[in-house]
């Protein structure tokens, strides 16, 4: 395909160059005109990009970041929502603690995400607004959080973020949050600048406390869409399926869009992906239906940890030990048991989906996958060597990686600085930089996730796709015309085929060359048995599998002592195609791509060189970042 393209280039070439010298040996109207030149070479457009309608460009961006409006990041965070629009596109900002900070490369796009719960009550707290200072919690915690004490003001931010589990908000004024999200959605509307960057408006539901059943809720359209409402609380519910309703509600009086991301599985001691209703019933359709319909995507990594997968849940998985945190809840009030695990994670929901889809006649686990950082410091910052951690308490500083992150009951769950994961970012394919755009990409779940860099990554499906497809440097011609995207369907296999797969990645420039490229299956066979099979389709070097079906390690490069490392392993792209050789065309499936880097320093290795200092053996100085696509999914036909 690729050489029949040069050919006809060529021949217009020499077309070219005959036309000229004929121009300038004889008369203008020896000049062939274009039937005769089609007539010739054939019918070809000039340009391959000409008439192009199909995404093109991966927009990168963050989901889930706090600024001083939250109520918890506000104890200890002094940077407000305008610098962390500015800190997004690019701009140096001064962090809390006067560090000057800035990103490598601007994002494309951000959802600044403030806590629904007494939505921008904090600044006006540490201003000592008179309505707020009337309240005897609202006098209490100004008392405490202008102290000045380092020590006090931590404290009191943790009993801030323990009244998330109340029944009732400790300080109320509906005319301050409602004002403070109106102030936040023309800030909004003033940063977003279609084409160059955009701002979706939003914010984050946060119930359950400790059990981390939070979302993070997306507006497709501008500050008089999203005025028409205020952030829906845990005050005002704490079950999810309220939540949906509520937006539902609002989707069909505005005439609006709108979706909510789950975030952190992995802390929600199994409650996240449940065949249960909130009250623990058995699953309706018509709640999962409503989930489906909200739920698009869910953040598979993010700072607290990473959810894709869980060694427990996939032995055979050497990759699924990935910043796992996984000894409690999110504020260590309950310890964590195995059998929790199975509810908390991405691939055992999408598992799950298909058995429930089976029982019910609908997936409300068909998810997309992205990352998110979750930083409330208002910097997006998850870069290795640029890392600004969860919250202003640990910014960089020499003994950042012991401090205390989350202050548990028991001191052995506690989470200290250097647990942290310098992760994650969201990348969607759209046709533009625009909040319709972003917005739509994430609704047909066009979207993958990485753990910080920015790995450039498409993945399709179909069933005609051949090896020299792969020889393509537009694989997404080939695939939108062939195939499906990431986050697509296929459906009733012709006789005899098996769906085959194109999966393209190239490196960050900034980041290691690849290791290998990983297609995820799982599957549900006709005993109604859930099961998962991970496939190496493509690595770097001359590798090959071992007796046990293994694929070597890349090898490690890493210089821990000076936090640098050698591209001289791995490759720089990797381009594949694949064919399932255990398919059943009767059996629900998905896959979806795991794209994983050589080995890199990780950010406690930038620290440590940074401030000439050494860290305890325990902590990790290395880490292979890598990316997840949003699946596809085969569906057998009636």
């Amino acid at each position: 395909m690729g050489i029949v393209f040069m050919d006809r280039v060529a021949a217009i070439v020499v077309l070219v160059v005959a036309i000229t010298f004929s121009v300038t040996s004889s008369a203008m109207d020896q000049i062939p005109d274009q039937d005769t030149v089609v007539e010739k070479i054939g019918r070809v457009e000039f340009s391959p990009y000409a008439g192009r309608e199909y995404p093109t460009k991966v927009l990168w961006g963050d989901t889930h970041l706090h600024t001083s409006v939250s109520v918890d990041a506000g104890t200890m965070n002094r940077i407000g929502q305008e610098d962390a629009f500015r800190f997004a596109r690019g701009e140096e900002v001064t962090t809390t603690h006067g560090l000057r900070a800035k990103l490598s490369r601007p994002l494309d796009w951000i959802v600044v995400s403030d806590h629904a719960e007494m939505y921008g009550l904090m600044p006006r707290l540490l201003n000592g607004d008179p309505e707020i200072l009337s309240q005897e919690k609202g006098r209490r915690w100004y008392d405490m959080l202008t102290t000045g004490d380092r020590d006090q003001i931590f404290k009191t931010a943790m009993e801030i973020v323990s009244t998330l589990t109340d029944d009732e908000t400790p300080i109320k004024s509906d005319k301050i949050v409602r004002d403070a999200w109106r102030e936040y959605t023309a800030l909004a509307d003033k940063y977003n600048e279609p084409g160059r960057f955009t701002a979706l408006i939003g914010y984050e539901w946060t119930a359950i406390g400790g059990f981390n059943m939070h979302r993070n809720v997306i507006f497709r359209g501008d500050a008089s869409v999203a005025n028409q409402t205020v952030p829906f609380s845990q005050y005002d519910s704490k079950n999810p399926e309220d939540l949906w309703r509520a937006l539902a509600a609002f989707e069909e009086k505005a005439g609006a869009y709108v979706l909510s991301i789950p975030h952190n599985g992995n802390l929600s001691n199994g409650r996240m992906f449940t065949v249960e209703t909130f009250d623990g019933q058995p699953l309706t359709k018509e709640i999962a239906e409503l989930r489906a319909r909200m739920e698009p995507l869910v953040e598979t990594t993010q700072i607290k940890g990473d959810s894709e997968a869980h060694p427990f849940l996939s032995p055979d998985d050497e990759f699924a030990d990935y910043e796992t945190w996984d000894r409690s809840n999110l504020n260590g009030t309950e310890l964590k048991k195995k059998e929790m695990l199975r509810w908390e994670y991405t691939r055992e929901a999408l598992k799950t989906g298909l058995m429930l889809e089976n029982s019910l006649g609908v997936n409300p686990y068909k998810v997309g996958q992205i990352g998110s950082t979750d930083a409330h410091t208002s910097l997006s910052a998850v870069e290795e060597e640029n890392f600004f951690g969860k919250h202003s308490g640990v910014e960089p500083e020499p003994q950042r990686w012991e401090h205390l992150v989350i202050e548990a009951p028991d001191p052995e769950l506690s989470i200290y600085g250097w647990q942290q994961a310098a992760s994650g970012y969201a990348a969607v394919w759209a046709k533009e930089n625009t909040r319709e755009a972003v917005f739509d990409a994430m609704m047909r779940k066009e979207t993958y996730a990485t753990t910080g860099s920015r790995i450039l990554v498409r993945f399709f499906g179909g069933w005609n796709f051949e090896e020299q497809d792969a020889q393509s440097r537009l694989p997404a011609g080939v695939g939108y015309e062939k195939g499906v995207p990431m986050g697509g369907d296929l459906t009733q296999a012709p006789q005899g085929k098996s769906p085959t797969f194109l999966v393209a990645a190239m490196k960050d420039p900034l980041s290691g060359n690849l290791d290998r490229i990983q297609i995820v299956k799982g599957w549900q066979d006709a005993a109604g048995e859930l099961h998962e099979k991970i496939y190496d389709v493509v690595w770097s070097g001359d590798r090959q599998p071992g007796t046990d079906g293994k694929l070597p390690a890349v090898g490690n490069t890493v210089d821990v002592k000076n936090a640098t490392w050698s591209n001289s392993i791995g490759s720089p792209e990797l381009i594949s195609i694949w064919t399932d050789p255990d398919f059943d065309a009767a059996e629900r499936a998905f896959y979806y791509a795991r794209v994983i880097e050589i080995p890199t320093p990780r950010w406690t290795a930038y620290e440590a060189l940074r401030f000439g200092i050494e860290m305890s053996k325990e902590v990790p100085m290395v880490t292979q970042e890598r990316a997840y696509t949003s699946p596809i999914w085969y569906t057998p036909g009636s």
